[in-house]
């Protein structure tokens, strides 16, 4: 009998639940369990938030990785390929390792349904085990309390910041929000704030689970921009070089990073997991996101992120504001069915010309041109509706002075398959 592909996996995994998003550990957390993978053995940092998770969760296995801890790296969605997802010291997964994950996933489950999202969580753990990682680094997906990378202790929990997003499942305000947020936090365990603009169900959430709070601007500082130096009680990190990844939040991001390094030192005198200030700097600086306000110099410029909430949407007009541009500003845009149009439009309108608006095809969640056009203030200057992400990017350059700026957004389902036209 023919073994399946990944595709082949992959495919069957989009449609293996009867929904596309169940939040409820039991299912999950049954297969692990029957699976070997919990008690989670080796050490575990969870990152959450609504913005800001993957960045900061990519950091701090930069970080670890400069201190030559074996990191494996879980973080989602993809922007161009699946294995992107699981990283080992780096590298994203073979082929290989996933489709044995995923036989073993299957034999476990038995008559037990999972959500892709399950599947994807499990099938990293799996990986990180046979890896034999001395950390695993997981970004958490949607909410916190009932993610299913909620099924490990982490050692240190981090929360880089609380929007509006996913009110269907996390609920109609910020209060409710963090609180399904800060459920990632643990019993004496170390929990960072990577900002203090936390609603106050999450300091609620830490001192009900009597987790130890570690608040940036409290318990950790940082100051300056290029370079910029890192303060706690316990370390001085000075002069160190600016992140990578571009944006005003970055900073603080890989202050939490290090923060969360830190702390598990603290807790593992065993081993060293932060390396020296030399090393932080290099790592920091020499990481790169693709999608993260990335530009692609030409005649014209591209600007690609995956802004998809209101919160995203101001960093990225944040980053906008600071860049020349002589010509216009044009905006390739698609969204998912349940993010707030209004809002991230209202955000970037005062500072785009013109949109181009997009299906997204390749997602169940995704909006069509028509839905998104229905959904959006009256009065923007829409150029054009096109059916692909490729189809807008021709449009947008077919029609391109040399001084404008071109801008691809809204979506991780937006971004990839930008960069595959720019052949990126």
């Amino acid at each position: 009998m023919k073994q399946p592909t990944l595709a082949d996996w992959l495919a069957r995994q989009e449609h293996s639940h009867p929904q596309a998003i169940d939040l409820d550990l039991t299912r999950v957390r049954e297969v692990a369990r029957r699976l070997g993978l919990i008690p989670w053995a080796a050490r575990a940092i969870l990152v959450g938030g609504t913005n800001g998770k993957g960045s900061t969760a990519s950091m701090i296995a930069a970080l670890a990785r400069a201190a030559q801890v074996r990191t494996g790296l879980f973080t989602s969605p993809h922007l161009r390929r699946y294995q992107e997802r699981i990283a080992i010291d780096g590298d994203p997964v073979d082929d290989a390792s996933l489709l044995a994950a995923f036989a073993d996933i299957e034999v476990a489950r038995g008559s037990i349904s999972l959500t892709f999202f399950e599947w994807n969580s499990l099938a990293a753990l799996w990986v990180f085990r046979r890896q034999q990682v001395e950390l695993a680094v997981l970004e958490v997906g949607l909410g916190g309390r009932l993610d299913a990378t909620n099924i490990v202790d982490a050692d240190v929990a981090v929360l880089c910041s609380v929007g509006i997003d996913h009110r269907e499942w996390l609920g109609p305000d910020r209060d409710s929000i963090g609180r399904e947020k800060a459920g990632i936090f643990r019993d004496s365990k170390p929990a960072v704030l990577a900002s203090a603009d936390m609603p106050e169900s999450v300091i609620k959430v830490a001192q009900d689970l009597r987790a130890q709070l570690h608040i940036v601007g409290r318990d950790y500082r940082f100051s300056g921009e290029q370079p910029w130096h890192y303060q706690s009680a316990e370390l001085a990190l000075s002069d160190l070089a600016a992140p990578g990844i571009a944006g005003p939040r970055q900073i603080g991001n890989a202050a939490a990073a290090i923060r969360a390094l830190e702390l598990l030192g603290v807790a593992d005198r065993s081993r060293r997991y932060l390396p020296d200030r030399r090393s932080v700097s290099s790592a920091i600086a020499g990481l790169r996101l693709p999608g993260r306000l990335q530009t692609v110099a030409g005649q014209p410029p591209w600007l690609l992120d995956v802004a998809h909430n209101a919160d995203a949407a101001a960093v990225l007009a944040e980053h906008l504001r600071s860049m020349p541009c002589t010509g216009r500003r044009r905006v390739l845009f698609g969204l998912l069915a349940d993010k707030d149009v209004e809002s991230v439009t209202a955000v970037l309108e005062p500072l785009v010309d013109s949109w181009v608006l997009t299906s997204i095809a390749d997602s169940p969640r995704g909006l069509s041109h028509a839905q998104l056009r229905a959904r959006m203030p009256e009065g923007l200057k829409i150029e054009a509706t096109v059916s692909s992400v490729a189809a807008g990017c021709e449009t947008l350059r077919a029609t391109a002075a040399p001084q404008d700026l071109l801008i691809v957004c809204g979506s991780f389902h937006m971004v990839g398959p930008a960069l595959d036209w720019l052949g990126l």
